[in-house]
């Protein structure tokens, strides 16, 4: 009904403007019989209303699909990025018309000067706005304060956290998410998920099982653990790495990077943004493990030096036992001689132990004296 309500009005319009048309012209037409200028002039208005009406359909449609998309990418906004663009955009129209009053005087052009400066200072307004919210938020002192007076009333400000394809495919974020440990927005950008597909798309299965790993881990987070996942659809088309544009996106918004990927914590280091690094976190919470501890481990491959034996932890830390080769495939017990903190995780190195059932003690093994646990 509404559909019907809009074509009849856009007719009429149509035939509005067919009948002043029509009178315009008539008016310059010396010698026309009154009844065919009256005719002449039913007949344009008829035509322009029935014109009127076959557009009205592709017009409507036209505008609908206009207000969908102006829909869906207001609701990818947040409520401060709406507040600022409509500040901005208010602020851009004052100054349109203060500059088209200067210009309306002119002959021709006059009245149309502020028209077009108010889509053009209307449009700067809004995007400055929405980009440039922090600072725009910032001017007013009155957020600060409520900001500072809800971090010292004991609820902490939840900050934004940036989550790369490395840890979206390793999966451990969500254990994390889920012990309470992260707070605030989880914001994965567009690119990413561009790279996550790619991944998940690629002919190799192994490639692919991780792709689809890491967005099955993002609809888990989303949907199971209640966590505000933010998808950022601004790009950087100026740089081709996604790490560069990881880094670009963590400046703008000043938000860190969570990340295990080795390289790409080094080079945000360098650009001086902040890291989570879920690799120094799970070394951090690990069972610490000083030299002379005892402990039993099973002892699995060889090790890269003569004689080595190597184990591991549940935790998955190695363990090098010196001259632990003979052991391959039982568990013994081991003296912990060093332990060593390295950018990959951490390392072991200790020696086997023998139980001297006389004294009824351990006792270590010296050289050429090792013997196997029973």
């Amino acid at each position: 009904m509404l559909y019907l309500f809009f074509r009849g009005v856009i007719s009429l319009v149509g035939g509005a403007l067919g009948f002043a048309l029509a009178q315009s012209v008539l008016s310059w037409w010396v010698g026309v019989p009154p009844g065919a200028k009256y005719s002449l002039i039913a007949l344009a208005t008829l035509l322009a209303a029935l014109a009127g009406f076959v557009v009205s359909r592709h017009l409507i449609e036209a505008t609908l699909q206009l207000v969908r998309r102006l829909e869906n990418k207001l609701q990818r906004l947040s409520a401060q990025e709406i507040v600022s663009g409509a500040m901005g955009l208010i602020l851009g129209l004052i100054i349109a018309n203060l500059l088209g009053a200067s210009f309306i005087h002119l002959p021709w052009v006059g009245p149309y000067v502020p028209m077009a400066a108010s889509i053009l200072f209307g449009y700067l307004g809004w995007s400055l706005g929405t980009k440039r919210r922090e600072e725009l938020w910032g001017l007013f002192s009155f957020f600060k304060l409520t900001s500072k007076d809800k971090s010292k009333g004991g609820s902490p400000a939840s900050s934004a956290k940036i989550l790369d394809t490395s840890v979206i495919i390793d999966g451990r974020i969500a254990d994390i998410i889920r012990t309470g440990f992260l707070e605030g927005t989880i914001i994965v950008p567009s690119f990413v998920l561009e790279e996550l597909r790619h991944i998940a798309d690629s002919s190799d299965v192994l490639k692919r099982n991780r792709g689809r790993r890491g967005l099955d881990m993002l609809n888990k987070i989303r949907k199971e653990l209640g966590v505000n996942v933010k998808i950022y659809e601004e790009d950087f088309e100026d740089a081709v790495e996604v790490d560069t544009k990881l880094v670009r996106l963590a400046q703008k918004l000043k938000a860190p990077i969570l990340t295990n990927d080795y390289n790409l914590n080094k080079v945000a280091e360098l650009h001086g943004v902040k890291v989570l690094n879920i690799n120094e976190l799970a070394n951090a919470v690990k069972p610490i493990v000083l030299p002379g501890e005892e402990m039993t481990v099973q002892v699995i491959k060889d090790g890269k030096e003569a004689g080595q034996g190597v184990g591991y932890l549940d935790d998955g830390t190695m363990i090098v036992v010196e001259n632990g080769r003979r052991f391959i495939g039982q568990s013994i017990a081991v003296l912990v001689t060093s332990v060593l903190q390295t950018s990959a995780g951490r390392m072991i190195f200790a020696r086997p132990k023998a139980f001297d059932k006389k004294n009824n003690q351990h006792q270590s093994l010296e050289r050429g004296e090792y013997q196997c646990l029973s």
